[in-house]
C-alpha cells in the first residue's frame, strides 16, 4: 500500500521526527510539508508548501489535493499565552486546516498530535489541557475516514534531528532512567512516527492513543 502524506510542524521537534520516519518508510511515496518556514531537509519524496497564514487557504486546492493522510504535528506551548491566544493557535487554526483538507480529501486519515494529560471533558482547571481536549473532540466529530489523537509524553529525539532544544537534549540523556521509572510516559520519537504511519496503514482500535498505545502501534 503506497500512501501520500501531508505533514505540518516539520520545523518542530515532533514534526521533524515524524518527517524523518516518513521519508525512510517504504510505503510512503510522497510527503508534503505545510508550514511557515522551510524544513531545510532535502529528499526525493519531499515537497514543501510555504503558507504565511493557515487561516487563508481558500485558493489553495491543487497543492493540498490527492493525499491519503495528514500528520498534524504543529503546536505551541501555552507558556506566556492566555486562553484566547492559546485557543486561537491550538483549536481555531487546527480545525480550519482540518476542515479544508476534509473538503479536498474526504477519504483522508487525520492523525493529530495532542498531549499527555489532555482533558477530554473540557471542564478541568488546567487551561491547556481543556483546549487540547476541545480540539480533540472537535476533530473526532469531523467525517474523515478516521481521526487519531496521539498523546505522547516525553519523546527521545531521533539521531540527526536538528530542532531539539537544549533542555530536551539534557533530558534525552536520562531516557533510560525515565523509561525504567515511567514506562508509560516516555517513548522514542521513532515510535511516535511509526505509530502515526501505522495508524494509516493498519488502523487502530482507539481514537485517542496514550503512550502505551503508541508503543503498541509502532510495533504493529
Amino acid at each position: 500500500m503506497e500512501i501520500k502524506v501531508i505533514l505540518t510542524g516539520a520545523t518542530g521537534l515532533v514534526g521533524e521526527g515524524v518527517l524523518l520516519e516518513c521519508l525512510a518508510h517504504p510505503n510512503i511515496v510522497e510527503v508534503l510539508t505545510v508550514g511557515r518556514r522551510p524544513s531545510h531537509i532535502k529528499h526525493q519524496k519531499l515537497k514543501e508548501y510555504i503558507v504565511a497564514d493557515f487561516l487563508k487557504l481558500e485558493e489553495v486546492t491543487e497543492q493540498l489535493t490527492g493525499y491519503d493522510a495528514c500528520f498534524y504535528c504543529a503546536g505551541i506551548s501555552s507558556r506566556g499565552l492566555n486562553e484566547v491566544q492559546y485557543t486561537h493557535i491550538t483549536y481555531d487554526i487546527t480545525l480550519h486546516f482540518a476542515q479544508k483538507l476534509l473538503e479536498l480529501n474526504p477519504n483522508m486519515v487525520f492523525a493529530h498530535v495532542s498531549g499527555g494529560s489532555t482533558d477530554s471533558t473540557e471542564k478541568g482547571t488546567v487551561m491547556w489541557a481543556r483546549v487540547k481536549g476541545k480540539t480533540e473532540n472537535a476533530l473526532m466529530r469531523l467525517p474523515f475516514k478516521k481521526v487519531y489523537n496521539f498523546r505522547p509524553g516525553f519523546m527521545k529525539p531521533t539521531e540527526g534531528q536538528q530542532n531539539v532544544k537544549s533542555y530536551y537534549k539534557v533530558m534525552s540523556s536520562l531516557y533510560p532512567v525515565l523509561r525504567f521509572l515511567m514506562p508509560n510516559r516516555v517513548s522514542t520519537m521513532k515510535e511516535v512516527g511509526l505509530a502515526m504511519i501505522n495508524s494509516v496503514l493498519k488502523g487502530y482500535s482507539k481514537s485517542i492513543l496514550e503512550v502505551e498505545d503508541i508503543k503498541l502501534l509502532a510495533k504493529a
